[in-house]
């Protein structure tokens, strides 16, 4: 019998601007001392301080954690559980970017299921008891980690990029206040948007995709193809940043319910290897991955190309395709998205890693949902194409 299709997404999604307000009145329902996992960042530009006032409004206690400083691994998972062990908290809430909401997942699973954060990886250990309620707010328009059930923690040992699936992962509730965006610096602004882009463009190409996901998918690119450039060009478009963190929203579900493909198997390896943040590395593949898998999947990608061009209507469905790759090239060329050269990963170490690089991208599983499957010697082709591709 074939597997029905499913679309799951946050019990509650609260989404427009100034929805941060209502932090408190959720909070309240959920717990009665919380933990918010945060960054400095966040901490330097108010946020978390007014969180924390708009909790103790509604008589919910606080403790703050601010440990994520780059992408999530399991020492700050590690440091979080035991800080809302230590401070009896009820409750998490993430304030940031997709770091922090993906390290507070792992904290809301494992402090209720026990064990550690790797056990988790590939349905080794399931988890059975409820995980500590969940209270995600993106200040980013990119990972659309707020409404999935999925969180992407290295390995600090191994220095691999752990994907793990599974509902007691998903937010309870996901509050989207495009307002919070603004703070977001223009390079920021272009990683996160691609990222976003990369989650709605893998999960309409990729062999799980149903029409639930097929909506949510292309909505976001469509709303993607209308603001991104706006909201690099003027941080403070608020209309544009708006577009974008419903975008990212969308194609956050759109993929957890999807799944992502070879751009997202590829990009993990480089940033646990050499620090590039997520939203840059998948940008630095997403041209190249799509030109390779392009001839499997012509039909999907014309779509896409007739939604980033209206003069794409008349032609093709082979002659729309080639127009969503090269849209995507142009894009990341106006968002001044480099190469892994231009980044400075060194030729020799980048060289060197290609065999471990591969294996893990294909260890990963995401590969395995691209229209085209490559093997591991045509993804070390692939990652040295991009390492000085040129947008």
């Amino acid at each position: 019998m074939e597997t029905c299709k499913t679309f799951q997404m946050p019990p509650t999604i609260l989404y427009q601007q100034h929805s941060f307000e209502q932090i408190g009145e959720k909070a309240t329902r959920l717990g009665k001392k919380a933990l918010i996992i945060s960054d400095q960042i966040m901490q330097k530009l108010g946020y978390v301080e007014e969180c924390q006032q708009k909790l103790s409004s509604h008589s919910v206690e606080s403790a703050i954690f601010l440990g994520v400083a780059s992408e999530p691994n399991d020492q700050y998972v590690d440091e979080a559980l035991q800080l809302y062990i230590d401070e009896k908290c009820d409750l998490i809430i993430s304030l940031g970017g997709g770091s922090c909401i993906d390290t507070a997942k792992a904290v809301a699973v494992v402090a209720t299921n026990g064990g550690n954060i790797e056990d988790y990886v590939g349905m080794k250990k399931v988890a059975q008891i409820a995980p500590v309620p969940h209270i995600a707010i993106p200040t980013t328009a990119g990972t659309g980690s707020e409404a999935t059930d999925v969180t992407v923690i290295t390995n600090s040992t191994t220095k691999v990029k752990m994907m793990i699936k599974q509902p007691a992962f998903m937010p309870n509730v996901a509050i989207v206040d495009p307002l919070l965006t603004l703070s977001s610096p223009q390079k920021v602004t272009a990683a996160t948007g691609v990222d976003a882009l990369s989650h709605a463009i893998e999960a309409y190409i990729s062999k799980k995709a149903h029409p639930m996901t097929d909506i949510m998918a292309l909505s976001a690119i469509q709303l993607i193809s209308k603001n991104l450039y706006r909201a690099f060009t003027d941080g403070q478009d608020i209309e544009a940043r708006e577009g974008m963190s419903l975008a990212a929203l969308q194609a956050g579900s759109a993929f957890s319910n999807a799944s992502v493909c070879l751009v997202h198997g590829m990009s993990r390896p480089i940033g646990a290897l050499f620090n590039v943040p997520h939203g840059f590395s998948n940008a630095m593949l997403l041209p190249a991955v799509l030109e390779y898998s392009k001839d499997s999947c012509i039909d999907r990608l014309a779509d896409i190309g007739r939604i980033f061009s209206s003069d794409a209507a008349q032609l093709s469905d082979e002659e729309a395709a080639e127009v969503a790759v090269q849209s995507v090239r142009d894009l990341c060329k106006a968002l001044d998205i480099p190469n892994l050269e231009t980044w400075g990963i060194p030729r020799e170490e980048f060289v060197s890693a290609l065999e471990k690089m591969s294996k893990d991208a294909i260890d990963s599983g995401s590969p395995g949902n691209n229209p085209k499957v490559p093997s591991e010697d045509k993804i070390a082709d692939l990652y040295q194409v991009c390492y000085e591709y040129q947008f």
